[in-house]
């Protein structure tokens, strides 16, 4: 598989056969897209569903590019189509802060390698945003003057420089989800 593709040697953990339309889920895990949308068919249809393995709710499903340049067969084409109606439904809905710790791993990895990668592209503004979001936060935290002073504080002091950082982040995986949802929610280049 590619470099965003499923690791090698794994198998979808639904069906136990080799990926069919590989699709990663915000929780990480990888399904087969058809499989993963089975699931949210057996389940309510008013809430999104549950991930077979770690129980998160799934409120965005990635499919990999070799899957996107793929949508010409009409199989792929159908679930690429029922996954990006699944991300329009529940990709931009308000999580709260504890599902958006949760996913900041995965949207953080997606991001480096989309901003490391020359094949993949950001938009300029999304780039900037980010940059410059990361470097309002590190000028903080090299600035001698905070809200919390460390010297009189100790280690307590470290609490704000911890929590601007936390905020950068957040920020920043919520710019980068916006673009997800965007291009895999059907209205993105695809």
């Amino acid at each position: 598989m590619e470099n965003d593709g499923p690791p090698l040697n794994d198998c979808c953990s639904i069906c136990h056969s080799n990926f069919n339309v590989p699709c990663q889920a915000n929780c990480s895990h990888w399904f087969c897209g058809s499989c993963i949308l089975q699931v949210w068919d057996h389940g309510s249809a008013l809430q999104p569903c549950r991930c077979p393995l770690c129980r998160r709710p799934i409120d965005l499903l990635i499919p990999t590019e070799a899957s996107m340049r793929q949508r010409v067969n009409p199989e792929v084409g159908n679930i690429i189509a029922r996954l990006e109606s699944y991300n329009r439904l529940y990709g931009e809905r308000s999580s709260g802060l504890i599902q958006r710790l949760r996913d900041l791993p995965f949207l953080l990895r997606r991001l480096l390698r989309d901003l490391l990668d020359p094949q993949r592209s950001l938009p300029l503004v999304i780039k900037a945003r980010v940059y410059v979001a990361i470097f309002l936060s590190v000028i903080y935290l090299l600035c001698p003057v905070d809200i919390i002073p460390e010297g009189i504080l100790g280690v307590i002091g470290l609490l704000d420089d911890l929590i601007i950082l936390l905020i950068c982040f957040l920020h920043v995986a919520a710019i980068y989800r916006s673009v997800l949802v965007f291009r895999h929610g059907g209205r993105g280049d695809s």
